[in-house]
């Protein structure tokens, strides 16, 4: 097993990517059979819900390092440590809701606590779950695990950089909570793109206006920064997919160069990725930040297009709020 902290690059060769709007988790899926063949350590853990998550095309592949716990989350994560001990790599997965509300005690005083080797994938995050409402609805998952100690955050933007997060994080030692979605989401890294832990993606660098974006927004930043421009609004965007450790290296360059700090996010403004640019921001280098996200609300019933809509997740909507900061 590598040492603590200590993470190699296992990015897969590509000479193009599939740009087609694809699934976050069936990027992970298919991520697992890699990582699966590679090393005979890596175990999958699920909370009978593989078909949805995914992990059930490891279970067909590897039967014998497959441990399904049924509705028991908090048994998937006292298991997974176990494994963990023994000198497995296992990677731990059901709906966001449940593996971070129903387990939190466990993830807290089992996992992070002892810093043991286990990967939290979390799929159907955020309000694009959609018609299965709030209740399923996670939008404090990313404050959950951003606030454990150890605990590292990743929230990858599109289905090519959740493959590269997986291969990374499996020789990654240590505790990480990954979080995937429901929905297809358009592909948007660029071919060459190598995912780092850690390591932010700066698209381009604006003058006027930085947009600080995770998973599905970054796609909704890049295409508010196109509608920006037309206004003379030189708008750059940055995929935090890292959100712990946070790249402040990146972000402080982000904010110097411009007047406006955008964070976007599918996710409550609270503890998650606004959260954590504006604490590190405001000590640092104090900049005019407009958070855009789910406002102490809950999700409701709907299609993931109009709940993104009703909650102004939009491209729209970051244009609007904007060109009302820089009163343009």
């Amino acid at each position: 097993m590598g040492k603590a902290g200590k993470t190699k690059s296992h990015a897969k060769k590509q000479s193009s990517v599939d740009k087609k709007p694809a699934a976050t988790r069936n990027a992970y899926g298919e991520a697992l059979l890699e990582v699966g063949k590679i090393n005979k350590d890596v175990v999958v853990l699920d909370a009978d819900l593989s078909g949805s998550t995914k992990t059930g095309k490891f279970a067909k592949a590897f039967p014998e390092r497959f441990f399904n716990l049924g509705v028991s989350e908090q048994d998937l994560i006292g298991t997974a440590s176990g494994l963990a001990l023994t000198g497995k790599r296992p990677f731990a997965s059901t709906f966001a809701i449940f593996e971070t509300g129903r387990a939190w005690e466990q993830i807290r005083q089992t996992v992070c606590y002892s810093r043991l080797n286990v990967k939290l994938v979390a799929t159907h995050s955020g309000i694009t779950v959609g018609e299965d409402g709030a209740s399923h609805q996670s939008i404090e998952d990313v404050a959950l695990m951003r606030v454990l100690p150890g605990m590292l955050v990743v929230v990858p933007a599109d289905a090519y950089e959740t493959k590269q997060v997986i291969h990374a994080l499996s020789d990654h030692y240590g505790p990480v909570y990954v979080r995937l979605g429901r929905a297809n989401v358009p592909v948007v890294m660029p071919d060459k793109y190598v995912f780092k832990l850690g390591r932010a993606f700066p698209f381009h660098i604006g003058k006027d206006v930085n947009i600080i974006a995770m998973g599905i927004m970054v796609s909704a930043g890049l295409e508010a920064a196109d509608i920006l421009r037309h206004y003379g609004i030189d708008t750059g965007v940055i995929n935090m997919s890292t959100v712990k450790p946070l790249d402040t290296k990146t972000l402080l360059k982000a904010a110097k160069s411009c007047r406006l700090i955008v964070t976007a996010e599918e996710h409550s403004i609270i503890g998650g990725l606004g959260g954590a640019v504006t604490e590190y921001l405001s000590e640092v280098f104090p900049i005019c930040i407009k958070r855009i996200g789910i406002r102490d609300d809950f999700g409701c019933s709907g299609t993931p297009q109009g709940l993104l809509n009703l909650h102004g997740l939009t491209a729209k909507h970051i244009v609007k709020t904007v060109r009302k900061a820089l009163q343009h």
